[in-house]
């Protein structure tokens, strides 16, 4: 039976993902800043552990409460929503800790293990940012594209020992929090100073106004048939907009 890892299990696209493999018959390590038991369904295959991304001792305490693992699927990620001159320079750090270096920290003390074994597969879940110039999104662009390149420099690094290392690419989700997180809680103006606040204001009525979003089984299922895939791609776009995103590239 194979395991897998994945961070950031407490909501949106994580926990979903950790159904959908659950569902597979897969071992499913999930894990959470704070563990909850009441966010996925009590089984002998799921275990519900504590790893935050940006504190090493949680990520080696998560591993060793882990064992061997097949697949690593690195979901955790700090939404930010804003114009850039009006962004702080503590948010900004804040979405790199978690969004790249967080990512870079948990693979780092997973590959040993893989390349031990001459097998294992990371899935770094990115964003449809990276596929388009979005507005309002600068830094969390930059701290995933961070990683889009990591991935694919590491893939590399990886081949010889049998180890594979993809992203996946979600669209835009309307049934997560996402929007909510990305302002940190706080009002969103408050990260768009005003000179900026019309053009702002016209650019989420667009977005909002679209006609295809990204549902949370698009992403499990883009995930699972990343793990999956064996003909070497290495990203993987996922829900309607960011398929059509990718193919307008």
């Amino acid at each position: 039976m194979r395991t897998v890892l994945i961070t950031g299990v407490s909501s949106g696209y994580g926990r979903e993902t950790a159904r959908y493999f659950h569902a597979q018959g897969w071992n499913v390590i999930a894990t959470m800043r704070t563990p909850r038991t009441d966010v996925l369904p009590p089984s002998d295959r799921l275990q519900v552990v504590e790893l935050d991304v940006t504190k090493p001792e949680t990520v080696t305490a998560a591993l060793e409460a882990a064992g061997p693992l097949d697949v690593l699927v690195n979901n955790a990620g700090v939404p930010l929503i804003g114009v850039f001159e009006g962004t702080p320079m503590d948010r900004v750090r804040e979405v790199f800790e978690t969004n790249t270096f967080g990512v870079m920290a948990v693979t780092q003390a997973v590959l040993p293990g893989f390349r031990e074994r001459g097998s294992g597969v990371v899935v770094n879940v990115t964003s449809s940012v990276v596929l388009g110039h979005m507005p309002l999104s600068a830094v969390y662009k930059a701290s995933k594209m961070a990683v889009e390149g990591f991935t694919a420099s590491l893939a590399l690094e990886l081949a010889p020992f049998g180890v594979q290392a993809k992203t996946v690419e979600p669209g835009a989700c309307l049934t997560t929090n996402f929007a909510a997180r990305a302002t940190g809680g706080g009002a969103l103006d408050e990260l768009i100073p005003a000179p900026y606040a019309p053009w702002a204001e016209k650019v989420m009525g667009d977005f909002t106004s679209q006609d295809v979003f990204t549902k949370e089984s698009d992403v499990a299922e883009t995930v699972w048939r990343a793990v999956h895939d064996t003909t070497g791609q290495l990203r993987f776009p996922a829900g309607p907009d960011a398929v059509r995103l990718a193919q307008a590239r």
